[in-house]
C-alpha cells in the first residue's frame, strides 16, 4: 500500500491478530512509478481467509491482494508450570520425536521482572534453572 498512514497501519495489525491470523508483519518495499509502499503480510489459517479478507478490505487502503497457500508442519506442544521464587511462570514444552524445546512465557517472565525489579534475563535464568533441577 502507498497510500496508507503508518498510523493507520499500525492499527490493522491488532485486529488481525485478535482474528485469529498466525502473524501480522509489514515489509518497506517499492513499487511501480519507484513509489515507496508497505506490503502487508499475514499468516492465517485457510479457514479464516473470507473473515480475513473482509477485514484486511475494511481497515486499509487496499483494493485487492495476492495470497498462496503453504503446507505447515508443527511440534505438538503443551504447557507446564514452573515455580520461582517470585511466583509461576507458563512454560511451553514443544516436542517432535526425540527433541524436546522448551521456552518460558514471555509476559509471565516481563509481569514477574516488574513486579520485583529484576532484569528479563535474570527470570529467564531463574525459569531455566527450574527446569535444569526438575
Amino acid at each position: 500500500m502507498d497510500d496508507q498512514s503508518a498510523e493507520r497501519l499500525a492499527a490493522v495489525l491488532p485486529i488481525l491478530i485478535d482474528a485469529g491470523a498466525y502473524d501480522v508483519f509489514f515489509t518497506p518495499i517499492q513499487m511501480k512509478k519507484n513509489r515507496p509502499a508497505t506490503q502487508l503480510s499475514v499468516i492465517i489459517n485457510q479457514q479464516d481467509l473470507e473473515a480475513i479478507t473482509y477485514l484486511i478490505f475494511k481497515h486499509t487502503s487496499t483494493v485487492g491482494f495476492r495470497y498462496h497457500s503453504f503446507k505447515r508442519k508443527v511440534m505438538s506442544r503443551h504447557f507446564i508450570k514452573v515455580t520461582t521464587p517470585f511466583g509461576a511462570v507458563s512454560v511451553k514444552v514443544a516436542t517432535f520425536k526425540d527433541i524436546v524445546k522448551q521456552a518460558p512465557e514471555f509476559d509471565d517472565c516481563l509481569a514477574i521482572s516488574k513486579k520485583y525489579n529484576l532484569s528479563i534475563d535474570n527470570v529467564y535464568q531463574m525459569v531455566y534453572q527450574q527446569l535444569k533441577n526438575n
